[in-house]
C-alpha cells in the first residue's frame, strides 16, 4: 500500500459550548487511492472528523497532515491552499444547494474562485462535462434545486465537489437520505467516478452493509476514537473489538 495521503495523529477536538471531547486522541492513516469506510453510531464523532479535515472544525490538539504537510497553520488556521484538493459532500443536498442558484451557477462557482485563468466559455464547457460525468445532461443546467429530485440534487453536489479534480473526497452520510434504489445508483456512480478521477475516498456511514460494499478498509469509531480498522472481510468474520461485534449484531438484526 502507498504512503498515507492523510495522516491524523493524536487528534482531539472539543465541542463548541461545553468543551467535551468529541474526538479523543484519535489517530488514523488514509492511503492514496483507497476507499476507507468510517462507520459508527450517531454522535460518535464521524462528521466532526470530516469537518476537521476540511477546516470547518478547529483542532484542540494533535495534527492532520495531507501529503505530509500540515493542514493547519501554527496559529491553528486551516491552510487555504488545500481547498482545491480536499472536498466534502454532505448528507443533505437540499441544505447544500443555494435555492436561488441554477445548476450552472452552482457548478461555475468553484471555478470562478479557483480557476480564474479560464474564460467564461471554458468554465461552461467544464460544467457541462462534469454534469455529464455524474449522469445528468445539459438540460439540467438551467434548473434550480426545487426542480430536482433528491438523487439529482446529490449528483449536482458530487459534480460540484469534483469539478476542481480534488485528490481527496469525503462522503459524509451522503446517501443516507435517499431511498435504496437511488442509494445503489449513487454508490455505483461513486465507484465509477473514483476510477475516472483517481481520488482517495473517505466514505462515512452508519450502515455497515453499504460500507462493506464500497470500502477497501473499514475503520470503526466509538466515542471519538478508532477502535478497529481492517479489510471488510476481516471486520465481518474476525472482528476483534467488542463494539465492532455489537455493531455487526445490530446490523444483522436490522436486516433480518
Amino acid at each position: 500500500m502507498n504512503s498515507p495521503l492523510v495522516n491524523i495523529d493524536h487528534l482531539t477536538v472539543l465541542s463548541d459550548h461545553d468543551s467535551i471531547k468529541i474526538l479523543n486522541n484519535l489517530s488514523l492513516d488514509i492511503f492514496e487511492n483507497e476507499t476507507l469506510g468510517l462507520v459508527g453510531l450517531s454522535g460518535c464523532g464521524k462528521s466532526t472528523l470530516a469537518k476537521s479535515i476540511v477546516g470547518l472544525k478547529g483542532l484542540h490538539s494533535g495534527h492532520i497532515r495531507f501529503k505530509s504537510r500540515p493542514l493547519f497553520e501554527k496559529n491553528k488556521e486551516f491552510n487555504s491552499s488545500f481547498r482545491k484538493e480536499i472536498q466534502l459532500v454532505f448528507q443533505d443536498p437540499t441544505a447544500c444547494l443555494n435555492p436561488r442558484m441554477s445548476v450552472l451557477s452552482t457548478l461555475l462557482e468553484p471555478l470562478q474562485i479557483h480557476e480564474k485563468q479560464l474564460s467564461k466559455a471554458e468554465k461552461i464547457i467544464k460544467a457541462c462535462e462534469m454534469l455529464e460525468q455524474v449522469g445528468l445532461n445539459s438540460q439540467f443546467l438551467s434548473r434550480y434545486p426545487h426542480e430536482l429530485s433528491g438523487g439529482q440534487k446529490q449528483r449536482v453536489c458530487i459534480a460540484r465537489s469534483l469539478i476542481l479534480k480534488p485528490k481527496f473526497l469525503i462522503f459524509d452520510e451522503a446517501v443516507s437520505a435517499l431511498d435504496a434504489s437511488i442509494q445503489a445508483q449513487i454508490l455505483n456512480l461513486l465507484k465509477s467516478l473514483k476510477k475516472d478521477f483517481g481520488f482517495t475516498l473517505l466514505f462515512i456511514s452508519h450502515d455497515l452493509s453499504i460500507v462493506h460494499y464500497i470500502s477497501d478498509r473499514i475503520a470503526v469509531m466509538s466515542e471519538g476514537q478508532i477502535v478497529e480498522i481492517n479489510p471488510p472481510e476481516t471486520i465481518f468474520s474476525q472482528a476483534q473489538d467488542p463494539f465492532t461485534k455489537r455493531l455487526i449484531e445490530l446490523s444483522r438484526k436490522y436486516l433480518s
